[in-house]
């Protein structure tokens, strides 16, 4: 059986991690370093680091504070934001980035995901996706939520997996920091195809909203949360305990 992850999340601006609601009102939370100290300690599965407005102030990421946050932990990094080119994914990759997300810049030029793909492998491009039902259709995001698209998101996933992405961040606008529960239906919707590692996003509450995620939908491999983490709303280590108490395989 496979063991399902727990990936904590770092939205980080202006060299700190922030947290908003529905991708919104985004307010200060703590150091990107101290925090990924702290979840590599505490049994995280992954960290992703995303710098979520390098697309929308047309810069790159951040590497100074990557880097120091890389050399901080001793579990697999996956970085995004400003990813537009080949350029990009190397410059992340030698600051200490185990994968690389795209999101904005594959929806720019979509040959992004099949040349990443065949220079650094699949297992290395994660297609990270931001998606909010727009007249009962899920629908593509850009620029961190705040430019629809218009794309269809399943048709969207679909051609990214054919491209080479080895692994999907489906990040649910909707259920975003509402911490109701993780976005059931859409995930179902994205599962039912896939046959590459799907990571749920947005919407984590409690650590009962884990067990529902990985008994409703198998399929799924990991779930991923920020808000709930970086406040102890629910800590890593009691986390993974309950999950193996309710029969879902997890490393402890």
């Amino acid at each position: 059986m496979i063991t399902k992850r727990i990936i904590p999340c770092l939205d980080v601006k202006d060299g700190r991690v922030v947290k908003g609601v529905n991708f919104e009102g985004l307010g200060d939370v703590s150091s990107p370093i101290e925090l990924a100290r702290c979840y590599s300690e505490s049994g995280a599965d992954e960290l992703v680091f995303y710098d979520i407005t390098a697309s929308v102030e047309k810069r790159t990421l951040f590497t100074d504070i990557l880097r120091a946050v890389a050399s901080e932990i001793f579990i697999p990094l996956t970085v995004g934001g400003g990813i537009n080119t080949l350029d990009d994914f190397d410059r992340v990759l030698k600051c200490g980035a185990d994968k690389v997300s795209v999101n904005s810049g594959a929806l720019k030029n979509p040959s992004l995901i099949r040349e990443a793909a065949e220079k650094y492998g699949n297992q290395c491009v994660v297609l990270s996706v931001d998606v909010k039902r727009v007249d009962g259709i899920f629908t593509v995001f850009a620029k961190g939520g705040r430019e629809n698209t218009g794309l269809d998101a399943l048709k969207w996933i679909k051609d990214g997996i054919a491209s080479g992405a080895g692994e999907i961040v489906l990040n649910s606008i909707d259920t975003d920091g509402v911490k109701r529960g993780f976005d059931i239906d859409m995930l179902r919707a994205v599962c039912d195809f896939a046959e590459v590692p799907v990571i749920a996003s947005g919407g984590a509450g409690c650590a009962e909203d884990f067990t529902a995620l990985f008994r409703e939908i198998p399929a799924v491999d990991a779930g991923l949360a920020a808000s709930i983490f970086h406040f102890g709303e629910v800590k890593i280590p009691e986390l993974k305990r309950k999950l193996a108490a309710d029969g879902i395989n997890v490393r402890i």
